[in-house]
């Protein structure tokens, strides 16, 4: 038989499926050892022996764990398990050319959702240091924005101290994976509906309902402060009912 026609004849055997079934093994051997972060994981060698399959199958596996931020190379300690980031993934999938009209509009509801709702641990946790950092922000802000045309910039000093004010870690992750997405409100034609409500609390009225340390009145306030954009929300909703 001719070689080439015989080599023309062969395929690389598509070994995705095989890296999926080792990826989730992994994660099964390390949950039912109860593995830790710092924790070590057997070589390469090790792993495709013990597996039956090649190293580029395990090593395709493990950068798949990897990017996901399961496991990690540690000098001298080889590859550990790591404390994932709940929102490392997440990142770097928010793309905002890529994503979805829908999915965008999600994670702009869910950053209304998270900012009502952090109120009783900014509340708790503001130092008067905090309170005069939000004022300084709020002194470069524009003195009059009746048509509630928020500036990107001052919008995202403001509510990244109160992130920042409020403690949580994972909270302050996400409010930067929000960055990219700001301009949404704006470029998606969301900021341009028309509301029925012009009065809002501005965020110099968020700093006197803040200073008081009251939840409840603190919670409100930022309720307030959002309303115009609760209800973009919601007209869009509507149409999207009416057409459905």
């Amino acid at each position: 038989m001719n070689t080439n026609n015989f080599k023309e004849q062969i395929t690389i055997i598509d070994q995705t499926n095989m890296v999926d079934k080792a990826e989730m093994m992994l994660i099964e051997i390390f949950i039912k050892n109860e593995l830790k972060p710092g924790d070590p994981i057997p070589k390469e060698t090790e792993l495709a022996e013990a597996m039956g399959v090649s190293r580029t199958v395990i090593r395709e596996s493990l950068n798949r764990l990897k990017t996901l931020d399961i496991i990690e190379s540690k000098k001298h300690k080889g590859t550990v398990i790591k404390s994932p980031s709940l929102f490392n993934v997440f990142q770097k999938s928010v793309i905002p050319n890529i994503l979805s009209d829908a999915t965008l509009r999600d994670i702009f509801e869910l950053r209304l959702i998270i900012e009502v709702g952090l109120a009783d641990f900014i509340c708790r946790r503001v130092t008067p240091a905090d309170i005069k950092s939000l004022i300084e922000i709020v002194n470069n802000e524009p003195k009059k924005s009746d048509d509630i045309l928020f500036d990107i910039e001052h919008e995202i000093k403001f509510h990244a101290k109160l992130y920042e004010i409020s403690g949580n870690q994972s909270v302050i992750q996400f409010q930067s994976l929000l960055l990219p997405l700001f301009n949404y409100g704006y470029t998606s034609g969301l900021i341009s509906n028309p509301v029925l409500r012009k009065k809002y609390v501005s965020h110099r009225g968020l700093i006197e309902a803040l200073k008081k340390k009251d939840s409840e009145k603190f919670r409100n306030a930022m309720r307030a402060h959002l309303e115009n954009h609760f209800q973009r929300i919601f007209s869009i909703l509507n149409k999207i009912e009416r057409k459905n």
